[in-house]
């Protein structure tokens, strides 16, 4: 059977699409912002493609054995729901979005703290280094924009939290058995469906969920809809089957930075240095995850 094109493109290529993706979430949120309240935004951003998506997943879903599908409700639980809740609530309680991006965009060194400190695994020296140095990159891009904020102290947690929450989904994705394994798609609408649950009952506490009747509500829905969810996360899980879990979540180490571009070319926000010095450095970590991921995968293969 030929395997899907998604399956054989190119995994820098896949990489590009996700950080394109992923930086495009921050920026649907600050233009949804002006015309809704977020968890609204957020609710139609999953009711949308719940719906959509159902007519082409509905026949794997029935044949879908009902302990795989759980798996997969608690994997959106903690990736769509807890992340996104975590991030949102965050910036509205007065957490900075350039702070909340940055906490969130923690994820490698959330990943591998998790896998040593709870699940034995043992990080090799490269592979720190090169995390620390992509920290290193993300932090000077994000230093001249940073601001400390109002918020209560305790909300500076929730972006934390959210970060956390996706690492333990990254985490648990990679180590389905082969047996409980999903098809992308149909995964993902598992995911989507229950986090829209979560949101309704989220929104519904706090008033309406009837959508606005206005342009930028539509299109602050299908921004979210599209680019963030069904490109960001659809892609997050698809190259996460093809390469590591730190790999990955190192790559969105690039995120902030590209962020900001899209904050240049959409709001006219200043670009500075630090974001070209930034992103230079954050490749290099990048670079370092990567070559010390290969030399132990061609040594684990010599050795087999």
């Amino acid at each position: 059977m030929r395997a899907h094109w998604l399956y054989v493109l190119p995994l820098p290529l896949l990489e590009a699409g996700l950080l394109v993706s992923w930086s495009s979430g921050f920026v649907g949120a600050r233009f949804a912002i002006d015309y809704a309240p977020a968890l609204l935004v957020v609710f139609w951003r999953f009711a949308v493609l719940t719906l959509l998506l159902l007519p082409f997943v509905c026949k794997t879903l029935v044949n879908t054995p009902f302990d795989t599908l759980i798996i997969q409700v608690g994997i959106g639980l903690l990736a769509m729901a807890g992340y996104m809740a975590g991030v949102i609530l965050g910036i509205a309680l007065g957490v900075p979005a350039g702070l909340a991006a940055l906490f969130a965009d923690l994820l490698p060194v959330g990943m591998a703290l998790i896998s040593a400190l709870f699940l034995g695994e043992r990080i090799a020296c490269r592979v720190w280094l090169g995390l620390f140095v992509g920290l290193a990159g993300m932090l000077w891009v994000m230093h001249s924009v940073l601001s400390v904020g109002n918020a209560p102290l305790w909300a500076y947690g929730l972006p934390v939290a959210g970060m956390l929450s996706l690492a333990v989904a990254t985490l648990w994705q990679k180590r389905i058995p082969a047996k409980h394994a999903m098809p992308l798609l149909p995964g993902l609408w598992v995911q989507c469906c229950v986090a829209s649950v979560v949101f309704a009952l989220a929104g519904g506490s706090q008033g309406s969920l009837a959508p606005l009747p206005s342009a930028g509500f539509v299109l602050s829905v299908l921004w979210t809809a599209t680019l963030p969810t069904f490109g960001g996360y659809g892609l997050y899980w698809l190259c996460l089957r093809r390469s590591s879990a730190t790999r990955v979540a190192t790559v969105l180490y690039l995120s902030p930075p590209l962020t900001m571009l899209w904050a240049w070319a959409m709001f006219d926000e200043p670009l500075s240095w630090h974001l070209a010095a930034g992103m230079a450095v954050s490749l290099v970590g990048i670079w370092l995850v990567s070559r010390a991921e290969n030399h132990t995968l061609q040594h684990k293969t010599g050795s087999a």
